[in-house]
């Protein structure tokens, strides 16, 4: 099996995938959940079994630019734009008497535009700290070399999943693609998942070019991948069917985050096996130094 021979095939297929995200998010931007970008939600649990398209319906009649999803059977979560009190009032008040409400049941949060701005700059810190200590951990442990090729495959990963909620939130309209505290959640982990399965196989890159070897860098670094790809793949499937199955039997109000995952964790399994490992190949022949 060539792997790295094929790498080229391997990168078009990675920017067949990443550049209608990139597209989507450059002229379309994301569908930012309250915690991003700021307003009033309602958790509503009602007495009985209601449709969130009817809650929908009646919410459409104040002009709030609201979104409804259905959380389950009798449950149903509303997010606003930010409302002033005497428009907040107006609003519950006719849900309260439209619909079966269980008050003691159901909550309101509000978050205005200043925690929202806040939460966006800490989540992209976060995320940039993150990045920092891989690249320097990565430096000591092997070198510059391998630490840029990581940073490149983790990159990819980033781009898939933001590019595919961006289409999700924006093309599709779906509730599924909206950016939250809890998908910041899932990138930071996937983030840890992706390096640390590079991370694996370039241990095993380092251990075959220590042996005495005829052997060429490019047919070493072919042959750790194929000593590593059971491991990976192992690991990873069980993983997968975890958050097929959590995605299949989990509430509305977590399903975004479960999707971030799986497909974080499928990215970050193809960009560990054929990007980060192929790129040091084609730095080494760039640069043979």
């Amino acid at each position: 099996m060539n792997i790295v021979g094929r790498r080229n095939w391997y990168f078009l297929l990675s920017l067949a995938i990443i550049l209608p995200g990139i597209l989507s998010m450059l002229f379309l931007g994301f569908r930012l959940g309250i915690d991003f970008q700021g307003g009033d939600q309602y958790n509503l649990t009602f007495k009985q079994p209601v449709q969130a398209s009817t809650v929908q319906k009646e919410m459409d009649k104040f002009n709030v630019e609201a979104t409804t999803q259905q959380a389950g059977p009798t449950s149903v979560i509303v997010t606003t734009k930010p409302l002033g009190v005497k428009e907040e009032t107006t609003v519950r008040a006719d849900l309260f008497k439209v619909f079966p409400v269980d008050g003691g049941k159901s909550s309101y949060a509000q978050v205005g535009p200043t925690i929202a701005k806040e939460l966006v700059v800490g989540a992209g810190a976060l995320i940039l700290i993150a990045s920092i200590l891989i690249v320097a951990y990565l430096t000591i442990r092997f070198n510059y070399k391998f630490a840029i090729c990581a940073i490149l495959a983790l990159l990819h990963d980033v781009f898939v999943l933001t590019g595919v909620y961006s289409i999700l939130g924006k093309i599709f309209n779906s509730p599924l693609g909206e950016i939250n505290t809890l998908f910041v959640t899932a990138a930071l982990t996937v983030i840890g998942f992706s390096v640390h399965d590079t991370i694996v196989i370039f241990d095993r890159i380092r251990e075959n070019l220590r042996q005495a070897s005829r052997l060429s860098f490019e047919q070493n670094v072919n042959l750790s991948i194929i000593q590593s790809l059971a491991r990976s793949l192992n690991t990873s499937m069980t993983v997968v069917f975890v958050l097929i199955a959590l995605f299949l039997i989990s509430p509305q109000s977590i399903k975004g985050f479960t999707l971030a995952l799986l497909i974080g964790i499928i990215s970050g399994t193809y960009s560990s096996i054929f990007n980060a490992s192929p790129l040091l190949v084609v730095w080494r022949r760039l640069d043979p130094r």
